[in-house]
């Protein structure tokens, strides 16, 4: 064991002369979340992950027609990895006309024609921007053959991105029985649909699409209020499901993505959306407190070229606080394994706990800044010499 080891505080600027400078501090209160109306809900910081509100988050409930996102990270994914193209065309079958298959029929469309051709691209946007159910499924059959295979494709992207609580029997949406997902899911795809694809992304905040003369617009109203900052994400309702809607916005270099699912009415889900966004702007802050490169640590080599070797974070270190918190934030370091040469650039050795108020709140990996190349022989042999007898005393 390592005497070494130990925890050690350190305040890396975030503390320093606080108490100098200040002599009575105000107390920091963050107000209990807004009440929402709806059978599921959560507020998520999009940064650090941190849920800052949750009721009901895991149940299962119907999607409706947030099922798209799944639908459109799908092609989305397929566009990047350079399977498909925008460009290719969609011969559109029966299953994916009103006209030729009744279940579409008083549903949300983009009014695809059968028998002709479409850009894959257009498709993309009839299903992000106006909801297209027929859209949802020329795009299943073209990439999968048939919807019940572009499920499976669906349901095995869900299992990859950790949406436990989620399965999807359809591209689109309308409810059936074992088609259900939770509101944690919904913001855990939202956020990979901002993450790994932020092209396809990028046409959640288009207002409007017109296709074959006819103009749609979104149904998502956040995009229209101009003090909050959203730009999407998905709309969706059905009886079954009640009014849903996943939302996401950004304000000073805070994003975040709210998850509003069962409400009662298009008002309602709107209402409720930009409550849990508000509360969440101004009550919390997401905080960058140690920079790539910052080091915390400065250690004994042994076996190396070099005697002493710096330990730090190598990642964007962020976390979300309650806003006023950020100068009560402290960090602590501890060793878990000995330098020993040689060492590679990212090599871990321990780990940075943040903590406020003596509570952890984050944990991120103490690594090496630098290479350490390995000794020769003899060096070695007097570092060996020299542990020897630091064991012994120690």
């Amino acid at each position: 064991m390592l005497q070494h080891t130990t925890l050690r505080s350190l305040t890396a600027g975030l503390v320093a002369l606080a108490t100098s400078c200040i002599a009575f501090a105000a107390p920091v209160v963050t107000p209990d979340p807004p009440k929402v109306n709806a059978k599921g809900y959560v507020l998520v910081d999009y940064l650090t992950g941190r849920t800052l509100v949750q009721h009901n988050a895991d149940e299962r409930l119907a999607p409706a027609s947030l099922t798209k996102m799944m639908t459109s990270y799908v092609l989305g994914t397929e566009i990047k990895n350079g399977n498909v193209t925008e460009q290719d065309m969609v011969k559109i079958g029966p299953n994916a006309s009103l006209y030729t298959n009744a279940e579409l029929r008083g549903s949300s469309l983009m009014f695809v024609q059968v028998d002709t051709e479409v850009p894959l691209g257009e498709l993309n946007r009839g299903i992000i921007v106006v909801s297209g159910n027929d859209a949802c499924i020329a795009v299943a059959e073209h990439l999968a053959g048939t919807e019940d295979a572009f499920a499976d494709m669906m349901n095995a992207y869900a299992d990859h991105l950790g949406m436990t609580g989620s399965h999807f029997m359809n591209s689109h949406g309308l409810d059936h029985p074992e088609h259900y997902t939770t509101a944690h899911d919904m913001a855990t795809l939202g956020a990979a649909l901002i993450r790994d694809l932020p092209e396809e992304y990028a046409i959640y905040a288009d207002k409007s699409y017109t296709w074959d003369g006819r103009e749609q617009f979104n149904r998502n109203a956040l995009l229209w209020d101009k003090d909050l900052g959203a730009d999407g994400i998905k709309t969706g309702h059905t009886n079954e499901a009640g009014y849903s809607l996943v939302s996401s916005a950004v304000k000073d270099d805070m994003r975040l993505v709210a998850v509003v699912m069962g409400t009662d009415s298009t008002r309602a889900r709107n209402a409720e959306s930009r409550k849990l966004l508000q509360y969440g702007f101004r009550f919390f802050e997401t905080v960058v407190p140690y920079e790539p490169g910052t080091v915390f640590a400065e250690e004994r080599v042994w076996f190396g070229t070099q005697e002493k070797i710096e330990l730090g974070v190598l990642e964007t270190v962020a976390t979300t606080l309650p806003k006023g918190q950020r100068k009560n934030l402290k960090a602590d370091f501890e060793l878990t394994s000995r330098p020993e040469a040689p060492i590679a650039k990212g090599d871990q050795f321990g780990v940075v706990h943040v903590t406020l108020d003596g509570e952890d709140i984050a944990t991120y990996p103490l690594v090496a800044l630098h290479d350490v190349e390995e000794a020769g022989w003899f060096s070695k042999l007097i570092d060996h010499i020299l542990l020897f007898i630091h064991n012994l005393t120690n």
